[in-house]
């Protein structure tokens, strides 16, 4: 990722060598009351703006429930594919839309793993604890009994919970408003989840 540390702004300069010599320190970053403690900022919105400017700028790169300085080489630039529908299945074009920065040792994958991620649409999921909006990260893997899993069912895709009763594969939903889907011709696994990534703050 490219940074566009020239255009930061003398503050924006102060918040990022605070947030790297705090993770430096602790191992993890600061919470935006610490940095709004920090620079005595009036409430934390100021704080949140400045780490949202940050993140614009490619200074800093949201991770499942952080946000750290680009200089770390441990991470993994996985493609963002579109959007799944954790609710009833669709047809969804498999397309770009940029990419999601993963430790892939932090989750027992290698750096050779194949991997790819998908935004969530729909609450089907919730139970499992995956939210709209939540960003999973899959593997290119065959799927266990109770894996979570991007399928292909029937010619539409979904996510949902891959269950097999005595040998016969089909797909449940962790949400009780939604239906157990039986494939009646055919149902192929995409992906298995392996890692949920979601916004801290908007």
């Amino acid at each position: 990722m490219n940074t566009n540390k020239d255009s930061l702004t003398r503050r924006q300069k102060e918040v990022l060598d605070f947030v790297r010599k705090e993770r430096s320190r602790k191992g993890k970053v600061p919470s935006t009351r610490e940095i709004q403690r920090h620079f005595g900022f009036a409430s934390q919105t100021a704080a949140v703006n400045h780490l949202k400017a940050l993140e614009r700028k490619g200074c800093l790169r949201r991770l499942p429930s952080d946000l750290l300085p680009v200089n770390s080489d441990r991470f993994s630039q996985i493609p963002l594919l579109g959007v799944i529908p954790a609710g009833l299945p669709t047809f969804e074009e498999e397309h770009s839309e940029g990419g999601v920065a993963v430790d892939l040792s932090s989750i027992g994958l290698s750096d050779g793993a194949r991997t790819f991620a998908l935004t969530v649409r729909g609450d089907s999921m919730i139970g499992a604890h995956i939210q709209e909006g939540d960003v999973v990260v899959l593997e290119y893997r065959e799927p266990r009994d109770g894996d979570v899993v991007a399928a292909l069912i029937d010619g539409e895709t979904t996510l949902k919970r891959f269950v097999l009763d005595n040998g016969r594969p089909f797909l449940k939903a962790e949400n009780p408003a939604y239906p157990d889907l039986i494939p009646a011709m055919e149902l192929i696994v995409q992906g298995v989840v392996v890692a949920l990534t979601r916004k801290v703050f908007q």
